[in-house]
């Protein structure tokens, strides 16, 4: 979350007037974030989220982002929910942009994860999948294999300036995802940028997801492989297993895991390392100085793409294959 559009009060309180919610009382921006310009509102029905959706995020896309929170906290997810105005709409126009307003969801999201609450993070992302099932609406994934190698090659050569070598061992990884990318595995609706900063506790315990605007159609287990990349690596680079088993087991313990995606978790971790190393490439060497998206280190990824290299099974993860099936 982050703010690029301004929003006045007279503007923003003309679109308030749509809604049932009572006189503005405050409005402020939330920095976080890359996304979308964001804003806590406090209004007399209560605090929520104003999101006004930027030039990333395709206009087109909307139903299918703001359905899936509405269709997920029908079914007792704990997630923003799209806050309808008197016409029934939840999507309306703001200062140019698409608009939306959200429930707030109560919570911080951990900087330092505990190997409980990445059990709590993989349960959570089983119940997701479970919950999505039958969402309607489908999304492909625009960040998968097979757009790996086109943005890469939008990197214009250029990588070898982040780090010496780094052009030829993706120009290798990428080979070798094309040549071995699954294509047969259990698919379904997946958060895809389900981070730490994308999800909430609250007195030690799970209170809700956020950030959906990644969600699409892929293998249900490549999100589970995002998952452990972005939460049991500890700040040293090294793969903290205890939180891997937990992660895992915790999804397990309410979504079994197929044979097939046992055997493929190790490669679809590396792609998922692959996917994240890229897109922080493209931003470290296209986003100028002092623009508003926060450049990332596409070598924290390089490092985890190493590790995962080496994995020959899901037991290097903490745990015993037996342990994730039904």
């Amino acid at each position: 979350m982050a703010v690029y559009t301004d929003v006045t009060e007279p503007d923003l309180s003309a679109f308030l007037g749509l809604y049932d919610l009572g006189r503005l009382l405050s409005y402020k921006g939330i920095a976080e974030g890359v996304e979308n310009s964001n804003f806590l509102l406090r209004c007399d029905a209560g605090t929520f989220i104003l999101t006004l959706y930027e030039k990333r995020v395709a206009r087109g896309d909307l139903p299918f982002f703001v359905g899936l929170m509405e269709h997920l906290s029908a079914r007792g997810l704990s997630c923003p929910l799209p806050v309808a105005n008197g016409a029934g709409e939840t999507l309306g126009e703001l200062a140019g942009r698409p608009a939306a307003i959200f429930t707030f969801l109560e919570g911080m999201w951990t900087r330092r994860p505990s190997a409980d609450q990445c059990r709590e993070v993989g349960a959570a992302m089983a119940r997701m999948h479970r919950d999505a099932a039958d969402f309607p609406i489908p999304r492909p994934n625009a960040l998968s294999v097979a757009a790996w190698r086109p943005l890469f090659e939008a990197c214009d050569g250029r990588a070898d300036e982040v780090r010496p070598g780094l052009g030829e061992t993706i120009q290798a990884e990428l080979d070798h995802l094309e040549a071995n990318w699954p294509t047969d595995l259990p698919a379904g609706v997946i958060h895809a940028d389900l981070f730490p900063d994308n999800v909430f506790f609250l007195g030690g315990e799970l209170s809700g997801l956020i950030d959906f605007y990644f969600a699409c159609n892929d293998f249900l287990a490549y999100d589970l492989a995002i998952a452990l990349c972005a939460w049991c690596f500890e700040p040293d680079g090294s793969f903290n297993a205890t939180k891997g088993a937990k992660m895992l087991g915790g999804y397990a313990g309410v979504r079994p895991l197929t044979p097939a995606e046992i055997e493929a978790l190790p490669l679809l971790a590396r792609g998922a390392a692959m996917r994240f190393c890229l897109t922080r490439l493209y931003d470290w060497l296209n986003t100028p100085d002092g623009s508003f998206v926060t450049k990332k280190d596409p070598v924290e990824y390089l490092r985890k793409l190493l590790f995962h290299q080496r994995v020959r099974s899901v037991a290097e993860y903490g745990v015993p294959a037996e342990r994730l099936t039904s």
